[in-house]
């Protein structure tokens, strides 16, 4: 296929975020006497709205969240971004490399990708290329934030080609009628293992899904 522009999700595809909010999420959780593993963590929240997230913790422990929980969820998840946050493997060769457009399209806030692109070094290839879900009020499985981003860089969605490592992310790309490669690493290997989509497990990979097919 001859696409035209790329999709990247941010998290766990530009960024090594997951863990991380991952683990924040879990201690939070802990902290208020639930208890989650990180195998529950990544079968629920992975490619989740936060809300999603809190609402599944609410209904494990059966009462309703502080109401200053996403708050300081986001104060501690930004404070061990600025410590620990690191680009996935290949992915500024990736993105340096291309010939085409692309985009990144997030079930995050913009200040968070903003954040998290200025922490790894990727920003510059994305400034004024940003896409969330909070822009459009519905989060991922929808495709609103997909098709947001292809209309707003002038493709039509068959002319894209979207990078994700959800669920969320690869149902919600398919809604909106995109072509999908899931990207594949160890923390998310058990979760995509039955998606139907091509997947990858380095990000030079991506270069051979933009070749022309005879």
């Amino acid at each position: 296929m001859n696409y035209k522009c790329i999709i990247f999700d941010c998290d766990g595809v530009l960024v090594d975020s997951e863990p991380i909010a991952n683990k924040m999420l879990i201690d939070m959780a802990d902290e208020l006497g639930v208890a989650i593993s990180m195998d529950f963590a990544i079968d629920h929240f992975v490619g989740k709205s936060l809300y999603t997230c809190m609402k599944v913790i609410e209904d494990l422990g059966s009462f309703k969240l502080p109401t200053t929980f996403e708050k300081e969820f986001r104060r501690r998840s930004f404070d061990r971004f600025e410590r620990e946050l690191q680009p996935i493997p290949g992915i500024v060769g990736l993105v340096s490399s291309l010939e085409i457009p692309f985009c990144v399209a997030s079930s995050g806030p913009l200040n968070k990708i903003e954040l998290n692109l200025q922490l790894t070094g990727l920003f510059d290839y994305f400034k004024g290329k940003l896409f969330s879900c909070y822009q459009v009020q519905k989060w991922k499985p929808a495709p609103d934030v997909f098709l947001l981003a292809a209309k707003t860089m002038g493709f039509e969605p068959k002319d894209c080609l979207v990078i994700e490592d959800s669920i969320a992310g690869i149902t919600g790309a398919k809604n909106g009628g995109f072509s999908v490669i899931a990207y594949e690493n160890d923390f998310n290997k058990k979760l995509i293992q039955s998606v139907g989509v091509p997947k990858i497990t380095a990000m030079k990979d991506v270069l051979t899904h933009l070749k022309p097919t005879s």
